[in-house]
């Protein structure tokens, strides 16, 4: 056969590209029936079998069994057929075993290179396959190149890019640096899976706390919401179906730390974490702090409320450029206005 050592090859690609076994050799059969084609003609009836524990490829073309020939690429004489099988009778279907080799070089060479496409789709699946339903986790990889601001990152088997709408203000990375990210997307397009990165979406730093702490992977504490300017300041809140864990101690940890290494991660964005409460004016009263609040007037119709501070806890309350009341509205998904 035109390609030598079939069995290691397919064993070998399916390894190397993570691609299963049986999509490559159904691969193999049909760029083989297509090179047989092209040699015999599009209208040949042409069977191919691959033997998976020898790697052996055979090809039959078969032939109906006729008293007069009217067409030779798909009929056979009764005398001929004969010699293949001295018990055939006229109308049966008759499998004659070709030589490869009288595919010819050209034929060949058509085969490999649909051998090489087919490949290549197939990798392209394989890679689609794989991310798709990891779409919403944290992912690590190696920068891989810096194209126009945007980050292409090393997952392995497969790239991703990290577009420059979707990084933190102000963070620089070079070839060859870890990334974490989180899996905003994966689309499949004509040239292969596009993986879209972000370190910028909410859910960032919600799964950084899952990893970072223990009780929310085991679902004693539960993350309710998070509100987020990227680079700058965050807001979760978290809650506790056990009365004798802290959640929001739990999220912090020990001196901090747990905190911190979601701080580090993050290249210095400030994390509050608040106590979640079903009471919407509870919870308000937490996403405002450390502000004290005096009265909270809620408009159940319009979904807005006002929150009355001491005028010594306006800015507070408000925050740097509006931040703080802005985090907190977009947490509780509430309209709030603060006044003295």
């Amino acid at each position: 056969m035109f390609i030598t050592d079939v069995k290691r090859v397919i064993e070998q690609i399916s390894r190397d590209k993570d691609i299963d076994i049986g999509v490559l050799i159904n691969t193999l059969k049909e760029a083989v029936e297509l090179a047989a084609k092209k040699k015999l003609g599009n209208r040949a009836d042409v069977e191919v079998h691959y033997n998976e524990k020898t790697g052996e490829i055979e090809v039959f073309q078969f032939k109906k069994v006729v008293e007069k020939i009217e067409d030779p690429l798909i009929e056979l004489t009764i005398e001929k057929s004969m010699k293949y099988d001295p018990d055939c009778e006229i109308g049966d279907s008759l499998g004659i075993k070709m030589d490869t080799a009288d595919f010819g070089r050209i034929a060949a060479q058509f085969a490999k290179q649909v051998i090489i496409q087919k490949m290549k789709e197939a990798e392209r699946n394989a890679v689609y396959e794989n991310f798709i339903h990891r779409k919403g986790e944290i992912i690590n990889g190696i920068v891989q190149r810096i194209d126009r601001g945007n980050i292409i990152v090393s997952l392995g088997q497969a790239e991703a890019i990290l577009t420059s709408k979707e990084q933190l203000p102000k963070e620089n990375y070079r070839r060859g640096d870890r990334i974490k990210a989180y899996i905003l997307d994966v689309l499949e397009e004509t040239r292969g899976a596009q993986i879209i990165l972000s370190r910028i979406h909410p859910e960032f730093v919600a799964k950084l706390f899952i990893i970072e702490v223990p009780e929310i992977s085991e679902t004693i504490v539960s993350i309710k919401g998070v509100a987020r300017e990227p680079g700058i300041r965050s807001k979760i809140a978290v809650s506790s179906k056990d009365s004798d864990v802290d959640p929001v101690g739990a999220c912090v940890g020990m001196k901090g730390n747990r905190v911190q290494n979601i701080v580090q991660e993050l290249k210095g964005e400030k994390i509050d974490i608040i106590t979640w409460d079903p009471d919407i004016a509870k919870f308000v009263c937490n996403a405002l702090a450390p502000a004290e609040i005096s009265r909270v007037i809620i408009d159940e119709d319009n979904k807005n409320m006002e929150v009355v501070v001491p005028n010594d806890y306006l800015s507070i309350a408000i925050g740097k450029k509006g931040q703080n009341v802005r985090l907190a509205s977009k947490l509780t998904n509430w309209g709030t206005k603060t006044r003295i």
